[in-house]
C-alpha cells in the first residue's frame, strides 16, 4: 500500500531523475518500468550506442541520453563545480576530469535545474554515490545533518501507521551526538509526514524506559529528546523509550505511563547505526517487511542510494520516493 500511494503521488506531478549507472542492466530494465507506468521521467548517463545496445529488447526510447564529454554545458559544469570546490584547491584539470564521472556529472544535472533528484548505487557503495551529493549539493536551508532512514512497510502488523514506520538512522550516521540524534529525530518526523501522509509519532529509543536503566548510553538519549523538544515543541516525541514501550500500547502504559507517544510510535529514532540497521534488516528478514532505503534526508535537493543487491523493482520504488521528495 505504500508504494502504490507513492507511485501515484509521483505521476501526479512528474519529476525528473537522473539515473547515472547505464552500463547496469538493472538500471535499464527499471527504466523501462518507470517510462511505462509514466512515474517520472528518466535521464540515463553515459554512450548512447553503448546503452542502446545493452537495453535492446528493452523500451528506452522516452529516455533522455546524455554522453558528460558530448554535453554542451560540460565546460560550465566544469568551471561551477572549480568555484564549489575552490575552497579545497581544485584545479580545472581536476574538475574536468571530475566531471566525467557519471556520479558527479548527475549530480551537476540536478545542481544546474536540468533534473529533480538523481537514485544510484546499484554498482556503487553508499560512500561514492552520496560524496558528490555532498560536495555539490549541500545541506538544505536550516538543516545541519544529511542522514538516512528506511521505510519500513510490516504485513498484517497492528502498530506504527498501519504497519508502516520510519527507522533512523538506519544507514548513514555511524554515532550520532545528541544534537546530531535530535536533528535526526526531527528530520525524519518531516520525512515520514511527507512520505505517508500520517501524524509522525517520534521515540527515541533505548533500552531504557523513563530512568529503567542509568548509563551514558540512556543519557545521550535523553538529552536529544530534550533538544528535539525544544526545536519542535508541537510534534509528539518522546524518550527514552525501549522498543516494546514506543509501539505496544500495554507495555506502554506500564513502563511510560501518561506518555503521549509510548505505544503508538510509527517513527523510530536509534541511537546509533549499529541498533539502527540491524533492527531494519531483522524486522526485514523475521517479519517479511518491505523496506525502502536507506532514504537520504536533509540534501537541499534528494540524491538516493541503492542496495546493491537490488532489483529492477527495488529502483522503480526509490525513484518513485525521490519524485515525491522532490515535490517538496
Amino acid at each position: 500500500m505504500f508504494l502504490e500511494s507513492i507511485i501515484k503521488r509521483s505521476k501526479e506531478n512528474i519529476k525528473t531523475i537522473v539515473l547515472p549507472e547505464s552500463e547496469d542492466i538493472r538500471v535499464l530494465e527499471a527504466a523501462d518500468m518507470i517510462l511505462k507506468q509514466a512515474v517520472a521521467d528518466i535521464i540515463l548517463i553515459g554512450n548512447e550506442p553503448d546503452i542502446r545496445k545493452k537495453a535492446q529488447g528493452l523500451d528506452i526510447a522516452k529516455a533522455r541520453i546524455i554522453d558528460p564529454l558530448c554535453y554542451d554545458k560540460f565546460e560550465d559544469y566544469v568551471k561551477t563545480f572549480c568555484e564549489i570546490r575552490a575552497s579545497k584547491g581544485i584545479t580545472p584539470e581536476d574538475a574536468r576530469k571530475t566531471m566525467t564521472d557519471p556520479l558527479y556529472f548527475g549530480t551537476m544535472l540536478v545542481k544546474m535545474g536540468q533534473a529533480d533528484g538523481m537514485v544510484a548505487g546499484a554498482i556503487n557503495s553508499t560512500s561514492n554515490t552520496l560524496r558528490p551529493a555532498l560536495q555539490i549539493l549541500k545541506t538544505a536551508p536550516g538543516t545541519k545533518l544529511v542522514s538516512s532512514f528506511f521505510v519500513m512497510a510490516v504485513p498484517d502488523c497492528q502498530y506504527g501507521y498501519k504497519g508502516t514506520f520510519v527507522y533512523a538512522d538506519s544507514g548513514l550516521v555511524e554515532n550520532p551526538t545528541a544534537e546530531e540524534l535530535a536533528e535526526i529525530a526531527v528530520a525524519s518526523a518531516k520525512s515520514f509526514e511527507a512520505l505517508v501522509e500520517q501524524e509522525p509519532i517520534v521515540a527515541m529509543l533505548s533500552y531504557s524506559s523513563y530512568g529503567s536503566a542509568k548509563s551514558e548510553l540512556v543519557d545521550k538519549v535523553k538529552k536529544a529528546t530534550q533538544i528535539a523538544n525544544k526545536m519542535t515543541p508541537n510534534l509528539k516525541l518522546d524518550g527514552e523509550l525501549q522498543g516494546d514501550a514506543a509501539m505496544v500500547p500495554s507495555v506502554a502504559r506500564s513502563k511510560a505511563p501518561g506518555s503521549n507517544v509510548a505505544g503508538k510510535a510509527n517513527v523510530l529514532v536509534f541511537p546509533d547505526l549499529n541498533s539502527g540497521n540491524i533492527a531494519y534488516k531483522l524486522t526485514q528478514r523475521l517479519a517479511k517487511a518491505d523496506a525502502y532505503g536507506p532514504i537520504t534526508q536533509g540534501l537541499s535537493k534528494p540524491v538516493n542510494d541503492l542496495s546493491r543487491g537490488c532489483t529492477a523493482e527495488d529502483i522503480l520504488g526509490v525513484v518513485a520516493i525521490t519524485c515525491v521528495q522532490a515535490q517538496f
